[in-house]
């Protein structure tokens, strides 16, 4: 375990930003963790994960400590389900995959998703009618200041849409360590009916899918879609999909007919933010190295030297026009750093 100086992130971050970290260190193991946290002379530190939902707009003038935290184990089964505990710095994905391979269900609907297993809960991720915390069992994290270990339940997290605990009352306080989640080993509950799952599966012949055909849907759709990271930089999705009352979207409804929604409950409704971006006039637009995806209208690209804040400045121009076009405020859902 080296700590080193003036380390570039541009490999640490998906939206392949080029920013400098005074100091860098990567941990493999809690109990490095635990002693690069109580090195007094970096009073400075920053957590870095899979760095999958965050927009660098500056150099980082403290001790950066990326989470490496590797391994996936068993820890319970019974007669239908399992429970799977993973190290925080697993790739998502190769996660979701290892889980397919053992045909345990529950999380195929995930597919594809940038990031690592730690930063998971703190989003709630989500994607085609599922969320993390429909199968989330408990984490452990670290306390940073005390380095207690604390186990939160899945009640502990207050999961919300693209939220939970460690985004609101416990930002900054704690580093997740490992993730378990309960999957199914039988009679798997398979969820077709969000987005474009059933015309994929019915595009691939498929009339009896298992969990691995919605994997392959789901794969299939997001690489019709999203840009690989690894070719242009990207963070996913850039904005919340707004929801709305259902008074406001009535009065959206009169000015705009065709506009997609879906219900959240008796005085909610849900607006794809893509859409509106796309409405906007936004989709596909360059803005010299950077822009809108042509596919997707929720992602915001680094077409090669982009700096975070020229990003950023987009997401603004966006929000502005959206809210000047339909009178919706669009959340971020990246972390600005």
């Amino acid at each position: 375990m080296t700590i080193l100086n003036n380390i570039s992130l541009k490999p640490y971050n998906t939206f392949g930003i080029d920013v400098t970290a005074k100091h860098f260190v990567s941990v493999k193991n809690v109990a490095q963790l635990k002693s690069i946290l109580a090195l007094e002379q970096y009073p400075e530190k920053f957590i870095l994960g899979g760095g999958s939902n965050m927009l660098l707009t500056k150099d980082i003038d403290a001790l950066v400590i990326h989470i490496d935290l590797k391994g996936i184990t068993i820890t319970s089964k019974d007669n239908s389900s399992v429970i799977v505990k993973s190290g925080a710095g697993e790739n998502w994905h190769e996660f979701v995959l290892w889980c397919l391979d053992h045909d345990f269900g529950g999380i195929e609907n995930l597919s594809l998703i940038p990031g690592n297993i730690g930063t998971a809960p703190i989003q709630n991720i989500g994607a085609y009618g599922v969320e993390i915390k429909d199968v989330f069992e408990s984490c452990e994290a670290l306390h940073i200041k005390t380095q207690n270990i604390k186990t939160f339940t899945n009640a502990d997290c207050n999961f919300d849409y693209r939220n939970s605990i460690f985004k609101q009352k416990l930002k900054g306080e704690y580093i997740i360590t490992n993730v378990s989640l309960k999957l199914s080993t039988v009679h798997h509950s398979i969820k077709t009916n969000y987005g474009a799952i059933t015309n994929e599966l019915e595009r691939l012949k498929v009339k009896t899918p298992e969990i691995q055909d919605i994997s392959k849907a789901v794969i299939n759709i997001r690489e019709s879609k999203l840009p690989n990271p690894k070719i242009i930089g990207n963070s996913g999705s850039f904005f919340k999909n707004p929801v709305i009352s259902k008074a406001q979207f009535n009065t959206l409804k009169d000015n705009f007919p065709e506009i997609p929604n879906y219900v959240v409950s008796a005085n909610e409704v849900k607006i794809p933010a893509g859409w509106l971006i796309e409405h906007a006039g936004f989709k596909g637009k360059h803005f010299g190295d950077y822009g809108v995806h042509k596919n997707q209208a929720l992602v915001l690209v680094n077409y090669g030297k982009a700096k975070g804040s020229d990003i950023f400045d987009l997401s603004k121009l966006i929000q502005s026009t959206i809210k000047r076009i339909f009178n919706i405020s669009l959340e971020v859902e990246v972390n600005i750093i």
